[in-house]
Parts: C-alpha cells; sequence; structure tokens
C-alpha cells in the first residue's frame, strides 16, 4: 500500500518537477530597478509608506515598506510641505497611491499629477547647497 502511494505521488509530482525546469530563472532580487517609470505604492493605508522628505513645495519623495523611494511631482504649490513633519495620503477610495492620488498638508489637499520610481534624495542640506550654486552659476551667466 506505502509502495503505491509513494508511486502515485511520484507520478503526480514528475510532470510538475519538469514543466519548473523548462521555465526561464526568475529576474534576481539584486536587479536594479528602472528610474523614472509610473508606478505606485500598494496598500498606504496599511503601513506600506515609511517616510517622506519634502522637495520644497513642488513635490515629494515617498520611501516604501521595502525601502525604494518614488517621486510625487505636485500640482502647483503645495503650502507648508517644506516644514511639515507628517502628511496624509488621499487614495481616493482605491488601495493604491498613485498618479491619481493626493497628498494632505495641514489641511490642504496637493493633488499629485506623476508618481515615478526615484533614487533616495540627496540630504535636504545637500539640496539646498546645489539649488544654491545653480541659481550663482544662473545669475553669473546671465551677467555675461
Amino acid at each position: 500500500m506505502k509502495q503505491k502511494l509513494a508511486l502515485s505521488l511520484a507520478a503526480l509530482l514528475l510532470p510538475l518537477s519538469a514543466a519548473a525546469a523548462d521555465e526561464p530563472a526568475p529576474k534576481s532580487a539584486a536587479a536594479p530597478r528602472e528610474i523614472g517609470v509610473e508606478a505606485s505604492i500598494a496598500f498606504p493605508a496599511y503601513g506600506t509608506v515609511r517616510n517622506f522628505e519634502a522637495d520644497g513645495d513642488d513635490g515629494v519623495w515617498i520611501e516604501d515598506q521595502r525601502r525604494d523611494w518614488y517621486y510625487a511631482k505636485l500640482t502647483g504649490y503645495c503650502p507648508d510641505l517644506d516644514f511639515v513633519q507628517s502628511i496624509g495620503i488621499d487614495t481616493r477610495g482605491t488601495s493604491r497611491l498613485d498618479k491619481f492620488g493626493a497628498i494632505i498638508v495641514k489641511g490642504q489637499r496637493c493633488a499629485i499629477t506623476s508618481f515615478v520610481t526615484a533614487e533616495k534624495p540627496l540630504p535636504r542640506k545637500e539640496r539646498l547647497k546645489l539649488a544654491k550654486e545653480a541659481k550663482e552659476a544662473a545669475k553669473a551667466s546671465d551677467s555675461n
């Protein structure tokens, strides 16, 4: 009886192992992801958003629970974004944060126009220093 059971299990599993051998190998988990492509974060209300970093009043970098970063470009000016310690996320009833969502800053709704994959943002001091240098370079080129 045990021998028949073992043979029947082997007969059932043999086609499965052959099919798995024919399939291509899955992508490596360490493969770099594309930057700048439209994306989304699933279930932002359940702790999948880990951190955020404001980009002035025009956009925000958002980190998910896998430590991947995204950049949300906002429609127009979002007051106080650069100074808040927390933001709300409005997905309009869906379970995904994407380009159709919005962020809430001190009760003000700021709509997202694009939500793309991004690199980890530079620290705030470095970003401000680079912006200041770019402004000075632009001013110097205008005066020439």
